[in-house]
C-alpha cells in the first residue's frame, strides 16, 4: 500500500511539472484567455462560492454576517415544510418536462432536418419562438381563465363535457399540470438548436459506410451513427434541459400567483425568490440555492452517465 501510494503522488508530481512547464510554454495563450478568465471568476465563481460560505450564516443586508453552521440547513430539511413542497413540485416539473422537453427537441429537430432546406427555416423560427417570446406564456392566463370566457372553459361547456367553469390557475388539483404544460410548450430552446445544428454537421459518408456494415434501418442508423456523432451536442442539450427543468419560477409565479394557493405551484427557485427579495433573508435564500445547486449537478451527472452509452 505505501509503495503504492508513493508511486501515484510521485505520478502526480511528475504530472504537475510537465503542466507548470506547458504552461510557460505558453504564457501568450493564457494572456489572451486572462480577461475571460477574469470575468468568468469574478461573476461566476465568485457568487457560486459566495453564497455557499453566505448558506452557513445569518444574513438580513442590514447586519455583518453571523456563522450559524448548519442551522439554515437543518431549518429547510426539518422544519420547512413550504421549501419540501417546492422540492417535491421542483422533482415532479423536472422528472416530467425535462426528459419531454428534450426529447420532443430532439424529435422535432429530427424531422425538420429531413424537410427542404426553406421549409426547415422556417419550420425551426416556427417552434424556436416560444423559448425567445419573452413573457408571452401570460397569454395561458386567458387561455385558462376561471370563467365561461376563458377559452378552455368555454370549449369544454360548449361540447358538454363540463357544466360549470373550472378554477384552472387556482384550483390546486390542476395548478401544476397547467404550469407543466406552459413549460412543455416554451422548451424548444437552445438545445433544440443545437439538435439541429448537430444534426447538419454529420458526415454524410458514413451513413454509406454504415449500410455497408449491417445497418439496415433509420433506427440503427439513428443509434449507432447519429447521436455518437452529436454527444457534445446532446450533453448541451441535457444541461439546457437540466437548467431549465430547476430554474422554473416565472411561469408558476404570473399563471398561479405569488404565492400559490396552498403553495401548490411552489417550486424551489419561488422559495428562494420569497427570501431572498421579499423577507430579505440572504443567508436562508443561499442555503436554498445551494442544494439546487447540488441537485443539478447530481442530475447533470446522471445525464452524463446516461449519454456514454449511446451508441454502445
Amino acid at each position: 500500500m505505501k509503495e503504492y501510494l508513493q508511486k501515484y503522488f510521485t505520478l502526480r508530481k511528475h504530472e504537475a511539472r510537465v503542466a507548470v512547464k506547458k504552461a510557460k510554454n505558453r504564457k501568450m495563450c493564457y494572456l489572451f484567455l486572462a480577461p475571460y478568465a477574469i470575468l468568468f471568476t469574478m461573476f461566476y465563481i465568485f457568487p457560486v462560492v459566495a453564497s455557499i460560505y453566505f448558506s452557513f450564516t445569518y444574513y438580513n443586508i442590514l447586519e455583518a454576517p453571523r456563522f450559524i453552521g448548519l442551522q439554515n440547513y437543518i431549518s429547510l430539511i426539518l422544519q420547512d415544510d413550504i421549501f419540501l413542497i417546492g422540492v417535491k413540485n421542483t422533482l415532479l416539473i423536472a422528472v416530467i418536462t425535462g426528459p419531454l422537453g428534450y426529447i420532443m427537441s430532439f424529435l422535432f429537430a429530427w424531422l425538420i432536418n429531413e424537410l427542404p432546406r426553406w421549409v426547415r427555416s422556417i419550420a425551426v423560427m416556427l417552434f424556436y419562438a416560444p423559448s425567445i417570446a419573452g413573457n408571452c406564456y401570460v397569454i395561458f392566463s386567458v387561455f385558462f381563465r376561471g370563467d365561461a370566457y376563458g377559452y378552455v372553459n368555454a370549449f369544454l361547456m360548449n361540447v358538454g363535457i363540463i357544466d360549470k367553469p373550472i378554477l384552472w390557475l387556482i384550483n390546486p388539483q390542476y395548478m401544476l399540470p397547467v404550469c407543466m404544460g406552459v413549460i412543455l410548450w416554451m422548451s424548444l430552446g437552445s438545445g433544440f438548436l443545437s439538435f439541429v445544428a448537430g444534426l447538419q454537421g454529420v458526415d454524410k459518408s458514413q451513413f454509406e459506410a454504415g449500410y455497408m456494415d449491417g445497418v439496415k434501418n433509420r433506427w440503427q442508423e439513428l443509434w449507432y451513427i447519429t447521436l455518437p456523432n452529436m454527444k457534445p451536442m446532446l450533453m448541451f442539450g441535457a444541461v439546457m434541459s437540466i437548467t431549465q427543468a430547476f430554474n422554473v419560477c416565472e411561469v408558476t409565479m404570473a399563471l398561479c400567483g405569488y404565492p400559490s394557493t396552498d403553495y401548490a405551484a411552489r417550486t424551489i427557485v419561488t422559495h428562494l425568490f420569497d427570501y431572498g427579495f421579499s423577507r430579505f433573508e440572504m443567508g436562508y435564500a443561499c442555503a436554498i440555492a445551494t442544494i439546487l445547486f447540488l441537485m443539478m449537478i447530481l442530475c447533470n451527472k446522471a445525464i452524463q452517465s446516461l449519454l456514454r452509452r449511446v451508441g454502445t
